[in-house]
């Protein structure tokens, strides 16, 4: 698997987010996106996973078949990032149903409470999210990207909200699937940031269109 990208630029009301990006990264590397607050980290990231589109360049997954269509990506990529929102009124099992239903998964439950024993839920796996601290969250979060045994993992500030064993939980998963796989980590942290194979390093106040 390789993931690149070709001089990306994205603009939002008319200011550069950034501009001139390009990377390549295969299966067994880690690609680490770093800079200031505001910068686009988390606008890359999103980009990466396909929600978002650029407004110039373009990302691409190739598989041994040739390139991924980027309606397809999904399939091939998870996401975990602080800000995305799970369902509060169902247990964290139920929502690991609902993400397997979703992606179409024929591994049923089994597949799921491995997932939550992975990220240390398995004694809450009928608890509702409501009830959890933001760590546990968190965690959920990992669940819920890893149920589909993703090519690529994304990971946007990947130890927010975590205690030093969450932390501890977040490296191993990275060793995991660094060994095969590609991990993305946008992050400000220079520990998290050394893991990465391929670096990129986003300034920040690009200035407007044309200069406006």
């Amino acid at each position: 698997m390789i993931l690149t990208a070709k001089q990306l630029k994205k603009i939002f009301n008319r200011r550069v987010v950034f501009k001139d990006i390009s990377f390549e990264v295969k299966s067994g590397e880690v690609l680490s996106i770093t800079g200031p607050n505001g910068s686009g980290k988390s606008t890359a990231s999103k980009i990466i996973c396909g929600i978002l589109t650029p407004t110039a360049g373009e990302v691409a997954l190739h598989n041994g078949g040739g390139k991924i269509d980027r309606d397809e990506i999904h399939q091939y990529i998870g996401f975990v990032a602080p800000y995305l929102e799970l369902y509060g009124e169902f247990t964290a099992l139920e929502n690991l149903q609902i993400e397997s239903r979703a992606r179409k998964l024929k591994t049923g439950d089994e597949k799921a409470l491995e997932i939550l024993q992975l990220v240390g839920l398995f004694n809450r796996r009928n608890d509702e999210l409501r009830g959890f601290s933001s760590g546990m969250k968190q965690r959920l979060k990992y669940a819920a990207a890893l149920i589909h045994d993703p090519a690529v993992l994304v990971l946007d500030e990947p130890t927010a909200n975590l205690d030093t064993a969450g932390v501890e939980m977040v490296y191993s998963i990275v060793d995991r699937y660094r060994k095969d796989r590609i991990v993305v980590i946008a992050t400000n942290d220079n520990e998290e940031a050394s893991l990465g194979d391929v670096k990129v390093v986003l300034s920040k106040n690009l200035g407007a269109v044309n200069g406006k």
